[in-house]
């Protein structure tokens, strides 16, 4: 994009922008290692552990639900201050938090405030930004959201291996001080005497059997929603299962979930002009190979650059799935649903930390910890084979790509 179409952006698009690399790197300082903290902390097998992931899955996609109504009747910002000021309030709460209750209460408490955030920005995005120029805007924002992601594991490990109290409290300090940002000088973007009003909140359920029941969607998106555990697995288990079992230090780690986020923000362009010559559906098939392949060497890797290497072919996957995906099904759904298609398309995420951790630390507990990769290798094949086999099937007419 030009500097002269970035002109065009208002102000407060730059204020959510460096805003978002605050909260974003503040955020991504904790989550990597938040098994190993809880494990070590509450003394838990990871089978139990692991269903903490599982209760903040669970609020999310309850949250997902009701998120687009509360900003289309209380309005962006606010839903957006509360949401951000909330994760700062529940992450210093998780330094005293010392039993497996607490730790419950304040991770369905955060699935529950992160889409809050997440949809009202999405949505103030797109009241700020005209729409020939929301492509590159968030485009941007991705970007932006990538290098935090870059940032945050590097100084989180640095500060977890001094004290997690340091990064828990880092942490704290980059959602709330965007949070008092975005209070202070942003601009209610809602046009109420536009806004529908309840409507909103009613109709916004409607019409979803209608999608669920389109054979070119559903079985996509259950397969993606059991293909995401593989890189579940690699986000949330594979720190916990290299710290455990080859004493990888968290301040090393952080520079693999780093790789990740530097591979995204320099290659994501040039890899979606190649993709995108292709039909969508055999590209999201070959990407969950990708994911597949990473988990099984994770159960061959033994030191850091094995861990390191397995995370770049996964990257590899996430360059090629992720963009990918997301355009099939805005291209499949009709114009006047394409909220509720992305909605349940945004759930897939949600489905796989459901149940990806709580499989993870059942394999680990019983079989054993490299059980854990090679039932994700499994899984990834499974998933992939079938997105392929989906890919055979021609498109009703209406639904012809380009």
């Amino acid at each position: 994009m030009s500097p002269d179409r970035r002109k065009n952006f208002p102000r407060q698009f730059w204020l959510m922008f460096w805003g978002l690399l605050l909260s974003t790197s503040g955020a991504s300082m904790i989550w990597p290692f938040l098994l190993i903290y809880i494990t070590g902390k509450l003394d838990l097998p990871l089978t139990t552990a692991s269903t903490l992931i599982t209760i903040n899955a669970v609020s999310s996609v309850i949250s997902s639900f009701i998120a687009g109504s509360l900003a289309d009747r209380l309005g962006r910002k606010g839903v957006m201050v509360v949401s951000l000021l909330a994760d700062a309030g529940l992450f210093v709460l998780m330094i005293q938090a010392d039993n497996y209750a607490s730790f419950a209460v304040l991770m369905a408490a955060r699935g529950f405030s992160n889409p809050l955030y997440r949809v009202s920005a999405d949505a103030m995005l797109a009241d700020l930004i005209p729409e020939a120029d929301r492509p590159e805007a968030y485009a941007w924002i991705r970007m932006v959201s990538n290098v935090g992601i870059a940032i945050g594991p590097l100084v989180g490990g640095f500060l977890a291996a001094t004290s997690y109290d340091l990064a828990f409290y880092a942490a704290a300090f980059g959602m709330g001080t965007y949070g008092v940002l975005l209070g202070l000088f942003a601009r209610e973007t809602l046009q109420k005497n536009n806004a529908p009003g309840l409507s909103i909140s009613t109709n916004r359920f409607d019409g979803y059997d209608k999608v669920l029941g389109d054979m070119a969607f559903t079985p996509i998106i259950g397969t993606m929603m059991f293909g995401w555990v593989t890189a579940v697995l690699m986000w949330i288990m594979m720190p916990v299962y290299a710290n455990s079992n080859y004493g990888l230090p968290e301040n090393l780690y952080g520079w693999i979930p780093a790789t990740n986020a530097l591979l995204v923000v320099t290659l994501q362009v040039l890899v979606t002009r190649q993709t995108r010559h292709y039909e969508t559906r055999r590209m999201m098939s070959l990407g969950m190979f990708f994911y597949a392949i990473a988990n099984g060497l994770v159960a061959l890797a033994t030191g850091f650059w094995g861990f390191w290497a397995a995370m770049v072919v996964m990257t590899i996957g996430e360059l090629i799935i992720v963009p990918t995906s997301s355009t099939y099904v805005a291209n499949i759904a009709p114009a006047d649903m394409r909220g509720r298609y992305m909605s349940i398309y945004g759930l897939t995420w949600s489905f796989g930390q459901m149940f990806g951790p709580v499989l993870g630390g059942l394999l680990n507990d019983n079989l054993g910890p490299r059980f854990i990769w090679l039932g994700g290798l499994a899984i990834g094949l499974t998933s992939a084979l079938v997105l392929y086999l989906l890919s055979r099937k021609k498109l009703p007419a209406r639904l012809a790509e380009d």
